[in-house]
């Protein structure tokens, strides 16, 4: 077994897809508490065995793993599991809604094991399964559509940043990677780290994607804007 322990639920309408994850998990030392067939299962599953990381299923009958994911982090707050959407459909508005809906990360169904193992440490960890220039791109495609909308005026919450980290989290939404900040603000790496980190805290939000989002849903930053 590699890393500290983890617990994890497999959200999936497919038994064949729930084993098959199930094993690769548990042979790398990651308890899979419960299975769940629909989105209704999970956010059950996810009440009784407190895990650390959901792998969420999108297309399930009944309650599907978008809102599945919402009810599960509406509920848990920003102290609770870490969710991983799977699909065999490697489409945009899927990753957006999602993302939006509170998930850290997106994986396609093919996978493979080390990958998967990895995701979910990751994640776990309070890091974001995409990079955030990729985020970057699926928000300006999908936030905001209505082109002559004006942005939303600023989330009261953003108020409690300092002027800094308000400069932080503009530049992160436009992308940049913790070494780029760096660069860009004459910072180091480590001070980065610890700006990015209380953004995160200060803004309850389970990781940098979720800033990312933030940031644009609250019109800090616009669809085609630049920083």
């Amino acid at each position: 077994m590699s890393g500290p322990e983890l617990r994890a639920v497999i959200a999936d309408d497919q038994a064949l897809v729930r084993t098959g994850f199930g094993m690769i998990l548990a042979a790398d030392g990651i308890e899979v508490t419960a299975e769940a067939a629909d989105g209704a299962e999970a956010v059950d599953a996810v009440r009784r065995t407190r895990p650390d990381v959901v792998l969420m299923d999108i297309r399930m009958p009944g309650m599907d793993g978008i809102e599945a994911t919402r009810r599960i982090l509406t509920e848990e707050g920003a102290d609770g599991p870490r969710v991983i959407i799977l699909t065999t459909y490697d489409l945009d508005h899927y990753v957006y809604a999602a993302l939006t809906a509170g998930a850290s990360g997106f994986l396609l169904k093919d996978v493979t094991p080390e990958h998967l193992v990895a995701s979910v440490r990751l994640v776990q960890s309070g890091d974001a399964l995409l990079a955030p220039a990729i985020t970057r791109r699926l928000i300006e495609r999908f936030a905001h559509r209505e082109e002559a909308r004006p942005a939303p005026g600023l989330h009261r919450d953003l108020s409690g940043l300092t002027p800094r980290e308000m400069e932080v989290l503009r530049l992160l939404a436009t992308g940049l990677s913790n070494a780029e900040l760096a660069d860009r603000l004459f910072l180091s790496p480590t001070t980065v780290k610890t700006h990015v980190g209380r953004i995160l805290s200060k803004l309850d939000l389970r990781d940098r994607v979720q800033a990312v989002v933030l940031a644009y849903e609250t019109g800090l930053i616009t669809p085609g804007g630049t920083d």
